[in-house]
């Protein structure tokens, strides 16, 4: 068997590819070895992926994973997986490769990332060749869900949302800003943060929240995809939810920027897996 795993901050995708090729999606939780030691990654996957697979059968597993950006953060994880499947070959690399390879190929282009957070690089269909720095959810992640989420929550409690959508807010978030408030200053609040992207998405043809949505894709492009050389010489490929969930408007502020709209897929896991299987990799 071999496994194939996207890893993000909120959810974990594990691909699993039998001898015959049949494949086989199982979930855990997401995790970060910015968050997560050694022993609580080996705890997820122990207790939600171990029960559903003989670790023994596995001969390869090709993780990839959030926060995974220097070999410090990737030996936090490698350390748990050789644990977990001692006869596997183990490689462990950023998630952002897993964009590139699951969108660009062997082609040249920008992959991104637009999930809980964001992230793109330029790939010459071998190797990322630039990468401007993701700030993390404090200081940046322009685009993704959590960045959506902080600007829906100002617009809320700076009493800028329409009346209808403050009542639907209220009627959804019946909680209060107060409580909003404790749970966005705890551990974890990025994730938090981009759970409020669902109200966006259910009031997603709103005038207001288009321009909402709009402004931070805008954001992401900006600061992000038009910084590299050649940005609109090449397509522009997208992995993640928020890309997926509201492309219309993504693509709209590409087509405004005269960039060129690429591949949009919510999960990556497919992709790679085919990836690997037609290169030999696995």
């Amino acid at each position: 068997m071999v496994i194939i795993a996207d890893c993000g901050s909120t959810k974990c995708d594990w691909l699993l590819i039998n001898s015959g090729r049949d494949q086989t999606l199982e979930n855990t939780v997401g995790f970060s070895p910015f968050f997560h030691t050694t022993a609580e990654i080996k705890t997820i996957i122990e207790t939600q992926l171990l029960p559903k697979i003989a670790p023994d059968a596995v001969t390869a597993v090709y993780f990839y994973g959030t926060g995974v950006h220097d070999a410090h953060r990737t030996e936090i994880v490698s350390l748990a997986l050789r644990a977990l499947f001692p006869k596997a070959v183990v490689e462990v690399e950023h998630d952002l490769l897993a964009a590139a390879r699951a969108t660009c190929g062997r082609s040249a282009g920008i992959a991104c990332i637009l999930g809980t957070g964001s992230n793109s690089c330029y790939f010459d269909g071998q190797k990322i060749l630039d990468n401007v720095p993701s700030l993390g959810w404090l200081l940046g992640d322009e685009g993704s869900g959590t960045y959506l989420g902080k600007a829906l929550l100002r617009a809320m409690f700076y009493r800028e949302l329409p009346a209808d959508l403050h009542q639907a807010f209220l009627a959804a978030h019946p909680e209060g800003m107060d409580a909003i408030k404790d749970k966005v200053y705890e551990k974890g609040a990025n994730a938090y943060l981009a759970t409020f992207t669902r109200f966006l998405g259910e009031y997603a043809q709103h005038p207001f929240v288009k321009n909402l949505v709009a402004q931070c894709l805008s954001d992401f492009l900006d600061r992000q995809v038009l910084k590299y050389q050649g940005a609109q010489q090449v397509p522009v490929h997208f992995v993640g939810s928020i890309a997926y969930h509201f492309q219309d408007i993504l693509v709209k502020c590409m087509e405004d920027r005269k960039l060129r709209p690429g591949i949009i897929v919510r999960k990556p896991i497919y992709s790679l897996a085919d990836y690997h299987q037609n290169t030999g990799v696995e």
